[in-house]
């Protein structure tokens, strides 16, 4: 990815263009790359922003959903952000909904992509052969509609993290800080517009999640994406840029 990554005060970002500011919010396993094409797509006629969330550099005790919500809250005030457009994947989208929750004021949207919230299907308590390549890159693919999606360089990456024993205790303590964190009595509380960008084969939030955030949430909007697993933002970003984009000119309007 051609962006120069910025560290200031604590906090590590990527951020391009000028306007109001698109604030994009990585998975559990994710990375800023995730986020590339909407980068490209979008810093012409938008401040977009993206911090690396502090999943591995966290007290273990403190690992949790609500610990990176405060993260998030401490970032926005540090760029003086307001009108706030979040965008969340997987993990970063539960993230973003508890964000809302407790700062409504600094957001203006919201825009959700195979977030966790209600339920996920995604590693589990454990990983029972993370020592097997195979096994790890099986599960990286499984992320995907198409498994060629899980390039070498991502499988490695993961591969890496969850063999690295104080990464892989906090990897654990935040999907299963995530698990317990269920939203669903607190969703329709957040009256603000929120998009739902899905892969209508997700298998790890799936469609029937997509469409009870869209029952529980008040002013939401379902976009599906077809042949598209768990990160619509990488396997088919031409079309998560067209429904982005769909969404943010409805906003002006």
């Amino acid at each position: 990815m051609n962006f120069v990554l910025k560290e200031e005060k604590g906090f590590t970002y990527v951020e391009k263009g000028e306007g109001e500011p698109l604030l994009l919010l990585h998975g559990l396993m994710g990375a800023l790359s995730n986020w590339e094409k909407v980068i490209e797509e979008f810093s012409p006629h938008y401040k977009v922003i993206i911090p690396i969330l502090p999943i591995y550099d966290m007290p273990i005790l403190t690992t949790g959903v609500r610990a990176l919500s405060k993260f998030v809250h401490k970032f926005i005030k540090f760029k003086k952000l307001t009108r706030v457009t979040l965008l969340g994947n997987s993990l970063g989208g539960h993230v973003g909904l508890i964000y809302v929750l407790s700062h409504p004021g600094y957001v203006k949207a919201l825009v959700l992509t195979g977030s966790s919230g209600l339920y996920e299907n995604a590693f589990g308590g454990s990983f029972p052969r993370r020592e097997n390549y195979e096994f790890v890159k099986g599960k990286v693919e499984y992320t995907f509609y198409d498994p060629a999606v899980a390039t070498k360089e991502m499988v490695d990456e993961v591969y890496a993290n969850i063999n690295d024993r104080p990464k892989v205790i906090r990897i654990l303590a935040m999907a299963k800080s995530a698990i317990r964190h269920n939203m669903k009595a607190d969703l329709r509380k957040i009256t603000m517009p929120v998009a739902l960008i899905w892969g209508r084969d997700d298998k790890i939030t799936p469609p029937e999640v997509a469409v009870e955030f869209n029952q529980l949430l008040p002013n939401s909007y379902l976009y599906w994406v077809d042949k598209c697993g768990h990160a619509p933002m990488m396997e088919r970003p031409e079309e998560f840029n067209k429904y982005l984009k769909v969404f943010l000119d409805k906003l002006k309007q």
